[in-house]
């Protein structure tokens, strides 16, 4: 599972790509480091990210709440199911433990 203040200093202080689309893009140009999943995100678009993220080898970790709870984390008025974290920043994101 991945900590709020660990996705908000990635946001915050590194480079962090917003919604399903985007993150499954980072993952096919390799971009993503990690991709972060809201616990409710759609069980067609979880198995095409998680697909995506072995074909890669990208982490892939779940975040302990619902895609509105994802968005308040990322500091987003609206609702995340998915991001990928394309640079740290000072966080320690890439060191969570995995999905």
């Amino acid at each position: 599972m991945v900590d709020e203040k660990d996705i908000r200093r990635a946001v915050d202080t590194g480079k962090v790509a917003f919604g399903a689309g985007e993150t499954a893009k980072a993952c096919k140009g390799r971009s993503a480091k990690a991709v972060v999943l809201a616990a409710n995100c759609r069980t067609a678009t979880a198995e095409a990210l998680k697909k995506a993220c072995e074909a890669a080898g990208i982490p892939l970790r779940v975040f302990n709440g619902n895609g509105i709870e994802l968005g308040a984390a990322c500091g987003r008025p609206h609702t995340v199911s998915a991001l990928a974290v394309l640079e740290a920043g000072t966080s320690k994101i890439l060191e969570a433990g995995g999905a």
